[in-house]
């Protein structure tokens, strides 16, 4: 028997964040995903008179293949795929697991030829910026484990997060748009943190679940050259089959001069990638109701309510600075009083003080708010009207 969740989150996404016509090509693409989910998906395209194509990954075949690191089987497999996508309309990535770590002793040298060959050119150049995308997890035990919940209270929380009425949030989120659009300075505060940079005339995007699922946030990215100062991270961050904590930056003109956090080495690796990986391409306010504490999965973390995040590497096409590089990696801090408070200013005023917006017109966004607004657990929400590189395939925006 279908678990009826999966139905209406397949309807979410093909509905709601691919908006999918008839005649249109999604491609869905699963790494160790249930196959119920992904079954419920395909009936949901073909409801929506789509043609679905499947891609069934795993990750420890996924491990082998760049753990040797052949440089013509990467360059041929990006062919194909880049092929594939080039004819699709809409893309679905759907990533589950076992094991979150799976791709840990991948060698730098394979995690950089996919990211370069591989990535690059199918993911962050041709399905972001030509296709209607969307990507999500699949709730397994290994999620729930990394955050120390019981599997049923995981999926429970998983479903509760992912059908929020997104279009209810939509409306809330325009007031915060449009004020980020007519601010000049930024200055975040809190423990560790004196960070100050400008974002006019940079994009706006607002997030209201057409490109991640579970989904909460509103991004812009600083004018590249200007950031100046500090800032500390305390949610550790997963990226690339690694875990780096304790992260602390320092900027100097737009570029990171300083940074301390475990693995150093790691750290410094990842810095030293290209020139524009020691600079941001993006930072963004969150505010996920049903999201209060670190899951140690990014695509959950950054929507976190009452945190703000800033990913060094490359900048979406929605909010572009002009930084470009191979990585896009968000880094997470939240500011609620028990992680340590925190101030957002945008110009001379305080938009948002230990969590809490403060303005009138931000108050819509306050969790009290956001979560009246809510789907009951388990009910497809009204249907209604871009990248933390991953392995091998989808960003997160």
């Amino acid at each position: 028997m279908t678990d009826p969740r999966h139905l209406a989150l397949a309807r979410t996404v093909m509905r709601h964040s691919t908006q999918l016509q008839p005649g249109e090509a999604v491609l869905i693409d699963a790494m160790d995903a249930d196959d119920g989910l992904v079954t419920a998906l395909v009936e949901e395209a073909y409801e929506c008179g789509g043609l679905p194509l499947v891609q069934l990954r795993r990750s420890r075949i996924v491990r082998r293949h760049l753990r040797a690191g052949r440089e013509e089987q990467i360059r041929l497999s990006a062919e194909i795929e880049l092929f594939q996508m080039r004819r699709v309309q809409a893309y679905v990535g759907v990533r589950g697991g076992d094991n979150a770590t799976e791709l840990a002793d991948v060698p730098h040298e394979g995690v950089a030829l996919n990211a370069r060959l591989f990535v690059k050119p199918v993911h962050m150049e041709q399905r972001v910026n030509h296709t209607k995308w969307v990507v999500l997890r699949c709730p397994t035990p290994s999620m729930a484990q990394l955050a120390g919940m019981s599997t049923e209270a995981f999926e429970s929380l998983y479903y509760e997060v992912c059908l929020l009425d997104y279009a209810r949030m939509s409306e809330a989120i325009a007031p915060l748009a449009e004020r980020m659009r007519r601010t000049s300075r930024v200055r975040l505060t809190g423990p560790g943190t004196d960070l100050r940079f400008g974002i006019a005339g940079i994009g706006v995007a607002p997030c209201e679940g057409f490109h991640n699922l579970p989904d909460g946030e509103c991004f812009t990215a600083p004018v590249r050259d200007s950031v100046e100062g500090t800032i500390a991270f305390n949610v550790p961050s997963a990226y690339q089959g690694r875990t780096f904590s304790s992260l602390r930056l320092t900027f100097a003109e737009g570029r990171v001069v300083h940074a301390d956090g475990e693995p150093a080495a790691e750290l410094e690796r990842l810095l030293s990638l290209d020139e524009g990986s020691r600079y941001l391409g993006e930072f963004s306010l969150a505010f996920n109701p049903h999201l209060l504490h670190p899951m140690r999965d990014t695509l959950f973390d950054e929507k976190i309510a009452g945190s703000l995040h800033v990913a060094l590497g490359q900048a979406y096409t929605r909010a572009d600075n002009g930084n470009r590089s191979q990585i896009h990696w968000d880094l997470v801090q939240i500011q609620r009083p028990d992680y340590g408070g925190g101030e957002v200013w945008f110009d001379d005023t305080c938009v948002r003080r230990d969590g809490r917006f403060v303005t009138p017109d931000l108050e819509g966004l306050n969790p009290e708010n956001l979560r009246d607004a809510a789907t009951d657990r388990g009910a497809a929400p009204p249907i209604e009207e871009e990248l933390r590189v991953s392995l091998p395939g989808p960003a997160t925006r």
